[in-house]
């Protein structure tokens, strides 16, 4: 026995809501290769402050906020708490360089061990999500992982964080540039990949704001 659900909308002229996530990966992901790139001494700290603040921290805390009015509870999770984790990060960094609150390499440590932990939680469930969503947070987790053993005593780790990270920062931007142009075209130019977890309940939107609900029973599950 299966349970098929469908609701749709009752004015088909109701104006088209524009996906905020489009926003929130693009923002995260330049900031985040901003960020390695100076890690590895490309690139001075001023794009980093600059875009951390306003890009990767306002514009994706702005991203998150929208995802709550659609009913998303992980991106409006995510790009808030990453957009608040930019801006709390170049304040620390700004406040540094006054000599104001002064944040050692530990503490710094410790700050990103917080993340790591807070990122452990959304890794869980990005990987009942698709494949690019639950690559991207598997980069991320390790990268963070790194970033925080290299500010405990083995800053060798910090370089290897930086090409883990960019390598996330390009998967945040590829499912950015898969919602853009999947649309765009029609069709699935860019695919997700299979969820590496999978999920009991299959939602699945349309450009009509069709939300279609599937729950199968366990019988219907192992079959």
């Amino acid at each position: 026995m299966s349970l098929h659900f469908t609701m749709s909308s009752s004015h088909s002229s109701a104006p088209k809501l524009c996906n905020p996530a489009v926003v929130g990966l693009a923002g995260f992901g330049l900031t985040t290769l901003i960020l390695q790139l100076h890690n590895l001494e490309l690139v001075g700290l001023g794009p980093v402050i600059w875009l951390g603040l306003f890009f990767g921290g306002l514009a994706q805390l702005i991203a998150g906020l929208q995802e709550m009015k659609t009913g998303n509870n992980f991106g409006y999770c995510a790009f808030t708490s990453y957009g608040a984790f930019w801006i709390s990060l170049c304040a620390m960094l700004i406040a540094g360089q006054f000599g104001f609150l002064k944040a050692s390499t530990t503490d710094v440590g410790w700050f990103l061990v917080a993340w790591t932990l807070f990122t452990a939680i959304l890794w869980v469930g990005a990987l009942r999500i698709h494949g690019a969503m639950a690559t991207t947070f598997t980069l991320l987790l390790a990268g963070f992982v790194l970033l925080a053993a290299g500010h405990f005593g083995f800053p060798i780790l910090n370089k290897v964080a930086a090409y883990v990270l960019i390598a996330c920062a390009l998967g945040a931007w590829y499912m950015m540039a898969r919602i853009i142009l999947n649309e765009l075209y029609g069709r699935e130019l860019l695919p997700a990949g299979k969820a590496w977890i999978g999920a009991r309940v299959a939602l699945v939107r349309t450009e009509s704001r069709v939300l279609d609900v599937k729950v199968k029973t366990s019988a219907e599950l192992a079959v």
